[in-house]
Formats: structure tokens, sequence, C-alpha cells
């Protein structure tokens, strides 16, 4: 297949300083969740984006020195020379493919807590650090800010040393630099503080310091917000930010430009899914600089990207959670295969992994975080190893992705699905309120699925144990998902809730499947994740009287991990919902609810005339055992294995039932694994 020309201008050269890109496709630095314990992992990870066409990969936040710490949050470091062999290999994996390797160099200031290093704090002022530790910062005084300089100068010889083409000066979401140009953080009465220019001199000392010390050969980078939501955590007035632009827009080689607000630049497609909704906070500044300007928008579509360059707003593509979902996006568009695009799903799974302080993982891509350790590739996969058949029951998201996955090794696969269409789980969530996007998981896989001769797919075929030895498969994979309880055993119940089994009494299931709730309804969130606010939504958008209790501080808490927390809480509040924290339903009668605060034990009642159960899921597992209780009979069928596979193994996440699926597909006919299935980065002794 050949390329769209109207595609060309995507894959020009750009040049930024003393290097040239390859192309406009631009990996903007994003976390990982690796950082400096995991150089292997990392360095992997990253070749991955370059293999697939990224003209310039670039590292995660990278402190400078000991004062800017962020454990347990893992981040890259540039304090010695030892960070500097970590960095050059994934310099020296990034360059073998042709792409550019930049360091985002990074301060925290009071955003950062120092609890492996336990230094102080700094910041422009004394203030309570960002995180809810019993900590302030010390006010840096001038010898602060001379050593400051002089620590950013010696991180960014250090990484080029290490190889890096493009070094950052990083001065947005909060962190010190923006912290120092904040009118609202910064109240000193020296030259660094007061007017706009005082304000930006930190900013522009290191601009400059950075470009004398490797400009020769490195491009200089600024990472610069162009507008603040109102969550920003350092604001500056959007006038302000013009003017700050203005006066250092010829200072580094290309700009990095984006919101300060980082629920809304990496918001979750619950909330921000408008294509080009980023558009308005970056028009106007192109026109105040001749250096490149590179932006972020989730692009995953080629017309979206190509508007950014031709209307003018943005030089480079920026991505990261699309380079995470798709790290072939650049290849797949260069090749004429955009309809193979595994496109970005908004769901910030990828940003929840690494707030939990775990490798990235990504619902649409199984093999991200996997590239090291398990040896998986986001394009390719081994060949079949036999010529055994495989059968999958269920065609939700890990049927799908097995089915697909087994399809692309060779393997002659038939997926028996019992509904009358695919996706599962995928299909019914993604029809809630907010959450359409999400199907992308399901039509991805299909699309890719019926392009395979190998692997058919029957729907309205619900086999029993009897069917499946008729069929005689020699492997069988069960995928058959898992159904919400309804009698409230979950986090906080072990025992059913008195009323569970009275009429009126509803789960998540039954308001996918479109059964009238009656009003006035109560929702009781024991899951925490996001399916109790996106069911209270969902049915106050549809005009139902909605009451949301949860067990947790505030409703889900989850989404704190997903950096979606305000907005969901803001959402409810805003749909007129009443949300009631610190409390569990106790029963359910005709007199209404009865609930009991988690603290203290007090009592109440309110009136519903239904309740909805988001608790615990039931895995659908009883064909697996079915076929399980009589061995002799699976092989005298010729079946050798029977796996279960995503929610029928463990209800869990869309991305770890994809990743189960994957998993199978990856290992059947292969060596079984040891007790740990995959290679561990380990400390030196």
């Amino acid at each position: 297949m050949s390329r769209d020309p109207r595609y060309d201008v995507l894959f020009e050269p750009v040049t930024i300083g003393p290097v040239t890109a390859p192309n406009r496709f631009y990996q903007v630095p994003h976390c990982s969740g690796m950082g400096y314990s995991m150089p292997k992992t990392l360095a992997a990870m990253r070749a991955s984006k370059a293999e697939g066409g990224w003209g310039v990969v670039c590292t995660e936040y990278c402190s400078i020195h000991p004062t800017s710490d962020d454990t347990p949050f893992p981040h890259a470091t540039l304090w010695d020379d030892e960070d500097v062999r970590s960095h050059a290999l994934m310099c020296e994996q990034v360059h073998a493919h042709g792409s550019l390797a930049g360091v985002e160099l990074w301060h925290g200031g009071r955003g950062s807590t120092n609890l492996l290093s336990r230094e102080i704090p700094l910041g422009a002022a004394s203030m309570p650090v960002g995180k809810p530790f019993s900590a302030q910062t010390r006010a840096m005084d001038k010898d602060d800010i001379r050593k400051l300089r002089r620590w950013h100068r010696d991180a960014a010889l250090r990484a080029k040393a290490a190889g890096f083409d493009i070094v950052y000066v990083y001065a947005t979401h909060g962190y010190l630099l923006s912290q120092f140009m904040s009118r609202a953080n910064n109240r000193r009465t020296d030259e660094y503080g007061g007017s706009l220019e005082n304000r930006a001199r930190l900013t522009r000392e290191l601009i400059e310091e950075t470009k004398d010390a490797v400009g020769d050969s490195c491009g200089i980078a600024v990472r610069f917000s162009t507008s603040v939501g109102p969550g920003a955590p350092a604001p500056i007035e959007r006038g302000e930010q013009q003017d700050m632009f203005a006066m250092l827009a010829e200072l580094p080689d290309i700009w990095d430009i984006n919101i300060s607000d980082y629920t809304l630049e990496a918001g979750v497609s619950r909330f921000v899914n408008k294509a080009g909704w980023n558009e308005p906070y970056y028009d106007g500044f192109k026109a105040m600089t001749s250096k490149p300007l590179v932006g972020v928008g989730r692009f995953t579509a080629p017309d979206v990207m190509v508007r950014q360059i031709t209307q003018g707003r943005l030089d480079m593509i920026g991505a990261a959670r699309p380079s995470i979902a798709d790290p072939f996006l650049p290849n797949k568009i260069k090749e004429g295969r955009d309809d193979d695009i595994r496109e970005c799903i908004g769901c910030n799974v990828c940003i929840a992994s690494d707030r939990a302080g775990v490798p990235l993982s990504c619902t649409q891509n199984p093999a991200m975080g996997e590239e090291w350790r398990r040896g998986w590739h986001p394009e390719t996969i081994a060949a079949r190893k036999s010529d055994d058949r495989v059968l999958v029951v269920g065609a939700g998201p890990a049927g799908l992705e097995a089915a697909r996955a087994l399809g692309q090794r060779g393997y002659a696969v038939t997926v028996a699905e019992a509904s009358d269409t695919p996706g599962g789980r995928v299909s019914a969530e993604s029809a809630l309120h907010g959450l359409a996007e999400w199907a992308r998981v399901r039509d991805w896989r299909v699309h890719q699925i019926r392009k395979m001769a190998n692997v058919e797919m029957f729907f309205g075929s619900r086999l029993d144990a009897e069917q499946v030895r008729e069929y005689g498969f020699p492997h069988v994979v069960i995928a058959t998902g898992s159904q919400w309880r309804g009698d409230g055993v979950g986090r906080s119940y072990v025992d059913p809730i008195a009323g569970h089994d009275r009429a009126n009494v509803f789960t998540p299931d039954d308001v996918m499947a479109g059964v009238d709730i009656p009003c006035p309804v109560m929702v009781f969130d024991d899951d925490h994740v996001y399916m109790g606010g996106v069911i209270a939504e969902t049915l106050a958008a549809s005009g139902k009287q909605v009451t949301l209790v949860t067990t947790a501080g505030e409703a889900s808490p989850w989404a704190d991990y997903s950096e979606e927390i305000g907005r969901v809480n803001e959402a409810l509040v805003t749909a007129g919902i009443d949300v009631v924290t610190n409390h569990v339903v106790t029963d359910f009668n005709d007199d209404g609810v009865g609930l009991a605060a988690v603290y203290g034990g007090a009592v109440s009642r309110r009136p519903a005339a239904s309740l909805v159960m988001v608790t615990a899921r039931i895995p659908d597992d009883d064909l697996y055992y079915a076929l399980k209780a009589d061995e002799a009979a699976l092989a005298g069928s010729g079946i050798k294995s029977v796996t279960r596979v995503g929610d029928c193994l463990a209800p869990g996440s869309i991305a770890a039932a994809v990743h189960g699926g994957h998993g199978y597909a990856q290992g059947l006919d292969e060596a079984a694994p040891g007790e740990v299935s995959f290679k561990r980065e380990r400390a030196t002794v």
C-alpha cells in the first residue's frame, strides 16, 4: 500500500538547532513507571518507539539533583556518571533506528518530597510540599540559585555524554521553574521576583547556560505552558504566559508547548475526547517565534495531525499516550496502513501504572512494558510451533486478543461467542456515559481478525461442555468473562446485604442491558474504580434521581491514579447526583436503604425505589469447570489443554483481560516459564 500524499508533510525532516529529526513525529517526555531503577526495561520500551518511526524519542522527567526526588514515583536521574551509563543504553537503542533521543532535565521544587534522598526541598518561597507530607520547602537564597544553575549545567553535560541529542529546560507542570514564573507562588522581592522579567529570569538563565554547555551538538528544548486550566498547581495568567513566551521566544531550538492543567493536557476521554480540543490553547504562539513548536492532543488520526502543520499551529506532532498505544503509528501512516493504527482510548491506565510505581501498561497495547522483560514486540510475534487448532469461547477483550494474536502466529482459530455481537464487556461499557472511545478496543481487534483467513468467528453460539468435546480442538480457551454481583459482597462485606434478593436490586449489567431502573435510585459503590461513578452519571443523564453512596472518602478514588479524580467528582455534582461518602449500605426494605457511617457507625435511612450494587464480580467459569471435571473425556476428545483467560480467570480491568489473552497466545506451544515468568532487573551486588 502507498501513503496518501496528503500525509507527506508529516515525513519532512525538521531542524532542531544542530540536529535534525527525520520526520515530524515526536514522542514527548512521558512517565514510564521504570525510571532509574529499570534501565534495560526503559531502553527497550523507548527503542520500540524509534523502531516504529517516531523521529524524536524522549525520556521521562529526569532529576538533576537529589533535592529533586519524587520517590516512590519512578523517575529518571542524572546525578552522577553511573546514571550516564544507564541513559547511554537508551540512546544507543534509539539511535539504532535513526531517531533522536531527548532528555527532560527536571527540578520539582515544592513538587518533590525527597523521601529517598531526605534532602530539604527547595522552592521560590517556603511553602508546603505538593504531596500530603509534613514538609515545607526552604526558600532559595542566591547561593541556592547559583547551585541550581550549576546542577542543571552539570546534568546537561552528563546528558551530552550519554548521547542525548535534545536537552530540555522544563518550565511547566507546576515544578520549580513554573513556581518562579508564577505571580501567585513567587512573592520574592529580589531580582528573581516581582516583575515579569524577574520571574522569568531563572528560566532564561538555564536556557542560556544549557545552550552554552551543550548547544554545539544538542538541540535545546523548553517545555512551556501556553495556558492554565482551573486545576493548575501554579497559575500564570494567559496574558503573562504570552508575554513570557515572547521574551524567551528565540532562545531555545524548539518549544514543547502544553497546558499546565495536567487533567486537561492528559485528560481521560471520558471528559476530554474531541479531536483538536487543544487547538485554541496553541493558536498564536507560532507567530511569536521562528523556532519549531511541538504539542500534544492525543493525536491518532493523520488528518488531524496534518491540520496542525498546514494551519500553522505546530511544526511537530507530539504524543505520549498514542505512542504507548501504538509505537508503530508513524510507520503505519508512512506505509499507507492507517486502518491498522491501534488508537489510544484515553483511559489513562498508563498514567495509573506510573502513579502506582510500576512499569507502564496499556489497554490497547499489551506489549507495553513487556518489551525487555518478556520479549514481547508491539507488532511481531513468533510463528506457530504446531498445526494444532484453537477454539476460543467468548469474544470479549481477552478472547478477541487471544484470537487475534494466535491468528497472527498462524494458528487456525475458531471463536464462538454466545451473543450476537463481539466485544463482551467492552461493547457494554462503551455504551455508558463518556466511555464511547473504549469501543476502539473491540473495533481494532475485530478489524484485524477479519483480515485473517485462518480465524473465523461465530456469533449466537453458546457452547456447553459436550459440544466443546465434540468439536475436539486440541486447545480450548475459555474467555467467558464475568458478571457483577447483586448481593453486595465486595470490599466491605463477605456476606450478602439484607434485602439483596428483593425486587428492584440491580447491577451494572442490568444498567448496561437497558433495564429500566425505578426512581429514586441509590447506587452503592464499594468497587472504588470507575464503574460506580459512571453508572451514576449514566442514570442521571437519562433523567433519573440518583444518590451515590460509597464506602470511600470520595467517589471513585481509583481515579486519583488516572488523573481524573477532580473531574469525576465535579461531574457527579454538576449532574445533580447526591454523593454520600464514608458510608456502607446495611439493608434494603420498603422504607428505603439503611446506611451506616464507616467511622463512628451512625445509622440512617434514605428513601430509594431501587438499589444498584457496584461491589464485586463473579467469574463465568462454569464451562471451564465442567470441562475440567472429566479429564478422561477431554483426552478422549483430543483436547490437550483448557485454559481460562481474562475476567473468567479473575475479574479485573479491560487492560488486564487484553494482557491475559495476549499472554496465552504468546505462550502456546512454547517452553513453560519458570516460577517467575519474566526477567527482573536487579541492583548489582
